[in-house]
């Protein structure tokens, strides 16, 4: 994964249905991470979290990819990849195996997530995770860490989140077209929760509700584990789309319009404040108050909320989230999308930008970089475990090698 001989680097790639970011992070000695790079440009070819031209999705994240690492004085050969759509799906599994030796090893876990995990799934579908949620041994239940403790039979709950095959080597092609490999596919809400969520919200039971251009990514936190996961495919592009048909103005004007004045309570915008409408085909612009924008932006803002509701509920857990909701993503900035969220799910929301990073933090502490920054933390966790792991390795390897020379092999 390093990127360089002298620094240990981590890259993340967001690539959405309105923009792409490339991120660098450099982990320090204290195993901290400091975003030294960043590069974000708007995407085309996207729509929905599926890829629509693999020749434009490549050009936007070549051009992200040069700026990151311009900015950041690198090269880039690999990076942890997000990807997200309405063929994203959830499932929560059980495995379980009988104990070797009558204490759990580091073999038994990954033995009995491996069962829960090989849950026949149709030749179309990738696993993209297999997250456990808890553990039984015997008669206890409930146990996160079963390392070393005693029994006879160990069951494991996880979480497998899965994605299309083909939509994944399509998102893939575009980044190996860019000369670059693939470290993992990381679902795009895992990684914003990594960013935005505390342990002890984590602990509590919390929602995180993702609002990108395309998707509405949707997770859920209960007793430190995640419990259920979601994509809706309606977004901010809704928005974009209303204000574009209803002021007949080009969607590049009506994002623009809705990034710099739109306000998703009426009651909190001015009917004085005035906003100029650029016209179609060489038609003078209008004049518009910013309370009648909010009018057309507020109706579909509650139908965007009251869809992620609808889903918290399906799932079944809406009355174990004590620590309420997290809004995060590019849309989650807008004036009064905390208010109605408040009015919508009757719950604490806050907005959620992205925890727990030094370097250059100006340029992503925002939602819209909840994701990307995700991915880099993502990519540090399993940076850790891995070298963790390989220094267990080792230490077996080698005392293997002791008992073998002292005739106990």
């Amino acid at each position: 994964m390093t990127k360089s001989v002298e620094r240990n680097l981590v890259i993340g790639l967001d690539v959405g249905t309105s923009k792409v970011v490339a991120t660098v992070g450099e982990i320090t000695d204290d195993n901290k991470l400091s975003i030294v790079g960043v590069g974000r440009q708007v995407s085309h070819g996207m729509d929905k979290g599926g890829v629509n031209d693999l020749n434009l999705v490549s050009e936007s994240i070549r051009r992200a990819i040069d700026e990151a690492e311009l900015m950041a004085d690198c090269r880039i050969s690999s990076v942890y990849l997000g990807i997200s759509g309405k063929h994203i799906q959830c499932q929560n599994e059980t495995g379980v195996v009988a104990i070797n030796n009558t204490e759990v090893t580091d073999e038994d876990i990954d033995n009995v997530i491996h069962i829960a995990r090989s849950v026949p799934i149709s030749a179309e579908r990738k696993m993209l995770h297999a997250l456990p949620q808890e553990y039984s041994i015997d008669m206890q239940e409930g146990i996160k860490n079963p390392l070393g403790m005693s029994g006879v039979r160990m069951e494991a709950k996880a979480h497998i989140i899965t994605c299309s095959n083909d939509m994944a080597k399509n998102i893939e092609k575009c980044v190996e077209r860019c000369g670059l490999q693939v470290d993992q596919l990381i679902f795009n809400a895992l990684a914003s929760c990594y960013s935005v969520l505390t342990e002890d919200e984590k602990e509590l039971g919390v929602a995180v509700l993702d609002i990108g251009g395309g998707t509405m990514d949707i997770t859920i936190y209960i007793n430190g584990a995640l419990r259920h996961s979601a994509v809706i495919p309606v977004a901010g592009n809704q928005v974009t789309g209303d204000i574009a048909k209803i002021f007949r103005t080009p969607i590049s004007h009506a994002e623009a319009i809705k990034v710099q004045h739109a306000c998703a309570s009426s009651q909190m915008a001015s009917n004085e404040e005035q906003i100029e409408v650029p016209s179609v085909g060489g038609r003078p612009s209008r004049i518009m108050s910013r309370h009648t924008l909010s009018e057309v932006v507020e109706p579909r803002f509650r139908e965007l909320f009251e869809l992620a509701l609808e889903e918290i509920r399906r799932s079944g857990f809406e009355d174990q989230i004590a620590a309420g909701l997290v809004v995060t993503g590019g849309s989650a900035k807008m004036t009064g999308a905390l208010e109605v969220a408040e009015d919508i799910f009757q719950m604490p929301v806050r907005i959620g930008s992205p925890l727990g990073i030094t370097g250059l933090t100006d340029y992503v502490s925002d939602p819209s970089f909840a994701t990307a920054v995700g991915l880099l933390q993502y990519g540090r966790t399993m940076q850790s475990i891995n070298a963790t792991k390989s220094k267990a390795d080792e230490g077996n390897w080698w005392s293997r090698i002791t008992k073998w020379f002292q005739g106990e092999f």
